[in-house]
């Protein structure tokens, strides 16, 4: 179980994390934006509704985050992520069955319960197996499944409801994504290890290991208040990373759909090619914040969604819409990544999983507000360009905190 042909089993660990990551938001959370046009059509949703059931989401996204660091000291990583990922899956099956607004939404604010009991612990257990040279490419690594579920649910989505009949589809649809979830925690399950300890191995990491865990032990003892200045910087800089990003990928086909007259069919070749380019997304980023900085990355990473959104507010000129998504893709799944990153490098390992959590609580809040509220600037206006201008502007916002944001160590 060590090695697999000479590999380090640190990268058994990615595998798990990408897989955990294609089940809990590629298929738990990023299907509901392809499946919400036909699902709000047979369910008699407004926009406002559609909203809401993405805000009752990260609702149960946010109570998993703050038990979510609690759960891993008492249970370890694999207990707590494999039981995220069931829960999902379930979860998901029972959405497929609602014949209402009310069980769809409960049913997902429980998907977003197991999606946060996954997501923030895999992202953590990474810190525990990857020095920070080499941090940001493996948890780069394992955001990109979040490209490898929706590239999935751009391909079987249409096919599904094309073939169902009385536009029962969407049904199918989360009942088979469910089913796929809960395959892949069964896979997760079996091997996922909490440290590289129990395998008799050491951490990954290049020849650099020793002075940056000096560094990491030097950093745990600054003093706290800097350390709440640091995480309040970050924090807020997440926060609008949640806010935002939820928006467009939640209502992005819909978009294309009401808004710009595509087909489903032709939506859902969109979000394949969507999820294909955000594959490269986290490993490119990643690695570029291993050499550039955290910081400078995010601000780059900002300034691309910003202008992303506002390509698909105003649709200024031909091809706005294919660059809109292009720029989004190609940047879409990094900045958690580099959060991650961020975290471990002002903390070290053994105090990442409480960072982390801590600024996620300010990411989850983003993500509560930014659906609910542009579901509703959509049904006073009749479009979601409102939402995509606010959107640019907190994004673009992000981009000059993250230019200030302070290297691990100053």
């Amino acid at each position: 179980m060590q090695s697999l042909r000479g590999i380090h089993y640190g990268w058994i660990i990615v595998l798990s994390g990408i897989l955990t990551i294609i089940g809990v938001l590629g298929l738990g959370r990023f299907s509901l934006g392809m499946l919400l046009p036909s699902m709000g059509n047979d369910l008699q949703l407004g926009y406002s509704h559609m909203g809401f059931i993405g805000t009752g989401n990260f609702v149960g996204y946010l109570l998993a985050v703050i038990i979510s660091s609690r759960m891993v000291k008492h249970f370890g990583y694999r207990a707590v992520i494999s039981g995220g990922i069931f829960l999902v899956g379930a979860s998901m099956i029972v959405v497929g069955s609602a014949n209402g607004f009310w069980l769809a939404l409960t049913a997902f604010f429980f998907t977003g319960i197991g999606s946060g009991l996954a997501n923030v612990p895999v992202m953590v257990l990474i810190a525990h197996w990857f020095g920070s040279s080499m941090r940001g490419r493996a948890t780069g690594l394992v955001v990109s499944g979040s490209g490898l579920g929706i590239m999935l649910t751009g391909m079987l989505v249409p096919t599904i409801n094309s073939w169902a009949a009385n536009g029962q589809g969407w049904r199918i649809n989360w009942m088979i994504l469910g089913s796929l979830v809960l395959i892949i925690g069964v896979v997760c399950a079996l091997i996922i290890r909490n440290h590289p300890q129990d395998l008799g191995l050491q951490i990954v990491d290049k020849t650099r290991k020793k002075k940056d865990e000096k560094l990491s032990d030097l950093l745990c003892k600054k003093p706290i208040i800097s350390g709440k200045r640091v995480f309040l910087h970050l924090g807020s800089i997440y926060f609008f990373f949640g806010f935002t990003y939820v928006i467009y990928v939640t209502f992005v086909i819909t978009t294309l759909i009401n808004d710009y007259s595509f087909t489903e069919a032709v939506a859902g070749r969109f979000w394949f090619w969507f999820g294909l380019m955000g594959i490269f997304s986290g490993p490119v980023f990643g690695s570029l914040s291993d050499r550039l900085g955290r910081g400078r990355t995010l601000a780059l990473v900002y300034t691309l969604q910003a202008a992303s959104h506002l390509l698909l507010a105003l649709n200024p000129i031909p091809g706005s819409i294919y660059l809109s998504i292009a720029l989004f893709a190609l940047c879409a799944w990094s900045v958690p990544s580099i959060v991650a990153a961020a975290i471990s490098d002002y903390l070290g390992p053994l105090k990442a999983a409480s960072g982390f959590a801590a600024v996620t609580l300010l990411f989850g809040i983003g993500q509560i507000t930014g659906p609910a509220l542009a579901g509703i600037l959509a049904e006073s206006s009749g479009s979601f360009a409102q939402a995509y201008l606010l959107a640019s502007l907190l994004t673009g916002t992000a981009a000059v905190l993250s230019l200030f944001l302070p290297k691990a160590g100053e």
